[in-house]
C-alpha cells in the first residue's frame, strides 16, 4: 500500500493520465482506474482527488459536465481538454526524468 504522502504531487499526473486514456469519467470511476491499473498499490482519496479536480478545472486542464444518471441522480464527469493533453505530455516528461534519475542513484554501488 503507497503512503498518502507518496502521491503527493503526482495526482495531476495520474488523473490526466487516466483521463487521457478513459474519458469521460466521474470522481469515483477516476479513484478506482487508478487503483486498478496500479495493481492496487496506488489509492487517492476522495479528500484529495476532489480538491484537485476542482483546481485542474480551474486552471482549464480538465473539463466537468453534470450527466443524468437515473431519475434524480446526477453524476458530473471530466475530461481532458487540449491544454490538459498539452500539460499531461510536459509533466510525464519531467516525471520520467526524474524517476530515471532516482533509479540511477538507487542502482548505484
Amino acid at each position: 500500500m503507497a503512503r498518502s504522502d507518496t502521491l503527493q504531487g503526482s495526482l495531476d499526473l495520474l488523473v490526466l493520465k487516466v483521463l487521457s486514456r478513459r474519458a469521460p469519467l466521474h470522481g469515483y470511476a477516476i479513484i478506482s482506474a487508478i487503483r486498478e491499473i496500479s495493481g492496487e498499490v496506488l489509492r487517492v482519496e476522495e479528500g484529495s482527488l476532489y480538491p484537485g479536480l476542482h483546481r485542474m478545472e480551474e486552471a482549464g486542464l480538465i473539463r466537468a459536465k453534470w450527466i443524468a444518471k437515473g431519475p434524480g441522480r446526477r453524476a458530473r464527469i471530466y475530461e481532458l481538454t487540449d491544454r490538459g493533453n498539452e500539460q499531461l505530455a510536459d509533466v510525464e516528461t519531467r516525471w520520467t526524468t526524474v524517476t530515471d534519475a532516482v533509479q540511477r542513484v538507487l542502482r548505484f554501488a
